[in-house]
């Protein structure tokens, strides 16, 4: 029976032993955006607008529009989360003020395996992408072996975001 219970706690905590988180919302800002004063926005997106978000990047999961945030020079900070394999993944993006990709970090992951996503050789592949790129798992973005769901998923999370540029943010 202690043996039992011993092999149930340690499966309790392996389960969670790999969840980390790397950056803070606020230590992504002044990482990516050192020096720079960040409005949050108060935006509500329409139906319209997130169902072509949806369409275009194929997230499903809801957006979360309270984590929008600009520069006076128009550059934007969003933090997006995505579903890795089975845990979701939080990662922030800046977008230059054409809307094109400056930065991408991942804030948390979860999963036991497949945070090579955080390594900056793959992320670099995002950066200068608009809304007008595919973003796209094996067109212009490579996967990683053994992270194959988890790549894909930020690269459609990425794309959301593109997209949300194009429809709402570069009309403000």
């Amino acid at each position: 029976m202690k043996a039992l219970f011993f092999l149930m706690v340690v499966f309790a905590v392996s389960s969670f032993a790999y969840a980390t988180d790397y950056m803070s919302i606020e230590d992504a800002q002044h990482a990516m955006l050192p020096n720079q004063v960040l409005t949050k926005l108060d935006i509500k997106l329409d139906a319209s607008v997130l169902g072509q978000m949806e369409d275009r990047s194929g997230v499903h999961e809801p957006f979360d529009e309270n984590r929008i945030w600009r520069t006076p020079g128009g550059q934007y900070f969003i933090v997006d989360e995505v579903i890795g394999k089975h845990e979701k993944i939080k990662y922030a993006v800046t977008l230059d003020s054409s809307g094109a990709v400056r930065q991408v970090e991942v804030l948390t992951y979860r999963e036991s395996y497949g945070g090579e996503i955080r390594r900056s050789d793959w992320l670099s592949q995002f950066l200068g992408k608009t809304s007008k790129d595919p973003v796209r798992l094996g067109s212009d973005i490579q996967g990683i072996s053994g992270a194959t769901l988890s790549s894909k998923h930020i690269a459609q999370g990425i794309k959301r975001i593109l997209v949300l540029y194009e429809l709402a943010l570069s009309k403000q």
